[in-house]
């Protein structure tokens, strides 16, 4: 017997519909951004509130760009988190650092252009919990954020792998939307995905009705 559906994780929320959005329509994970530049970016006080009414059995995750102890002290004093999802270049020993300052999980982010970048993920196999394989912006792209540029890449350098994670559960990132979800899974093989401005009507804008939907397929996927 085939069980259907992955696991979904959306990324960037900011307000209470989107949140609700989420949380009803079956979603994992749920991320906050703890990283100003970003358009999604909230504060330590504001992801306190929109996770107050989330069940526990949602995971929630804190997204953070090289975070320093200061701000990662201040969001745990604030709000409980699941995970903290490192989007940056932190090292190995940095991500092991961050793990047992905050006692969270730790969801690496490897940001792709090619297949040396999906091998990257070894560096970190000891120490993650989970790996999040994402696009990686080109140098020549203007305002490039770490993550949610609505960019993907080959899917199939992760088919190519037996195993892209090393073991590792791992998440697939980057460009996904409601018109290439079926076929970024069929292709990588995933079984956790994870979704930002594709689901939005505008930078840090996310469209409850495009997260439902995306959701509803993630459960025929």
């Amino acid at each position: 017997m085939v069980l259907k559906g992955i696991s979904a994780k959306i990324c960037g929320l900011n307000d209470d519909v989107s949140v609700a959005a989420a949380v009803e329509g079956g979603a994992h994970f749920i991320g906050f951004v703890f990283y100003p530049p970003s358009p999604r970016a909230v504060t330590p006080a504001d992801a306190r509130a929109l996770a107050g009414g989330v069940p526990e059995d949602i995971y929630r995750v804190g997204v953070f760009v090289d975070p320093d102890d200061q701000l990662l002290s201040t969001v745990f004093a604030t709000v409980r988190l699941d995970f903290v999802q490192l989007h940056g270049g932190e090292t190995a020993q940095r991500a092991a650092e961050i793990k047992a300052r905050t006692g969270a999980g730790v969801i690496k982010a490897i940001k792709v252009a090619a297949p040396d970048d999906v091998d990257s993920a070894q560096s970190y196999k000891d120490i993650a919990d989970w790996i999040l394989f994402d696009a990686k912006a080109p140098k020549s792209l203007e305002g490039a954020l770490p993550g949610g540029n609505a960019l993907s890449f080959d899917w199939c350098m992760l088919a190519e792998r037996d195993q892209p994670n090393l073991g590792l559960p791992w998440i697939l990132s980057g460009g996904l939307d409601i018109d290439n979800l079926s076929e970024a899974v069929r292709i990588s093989c995933a079984r956790a995905v994870d979704v930002s401005s594709g689901v939005e009507s505008a930078p840090g804008k996310k469209d409850p009705e495009r997260v439902r939907s995306f959701l509803a397929l993630c459960a025929t996927l």
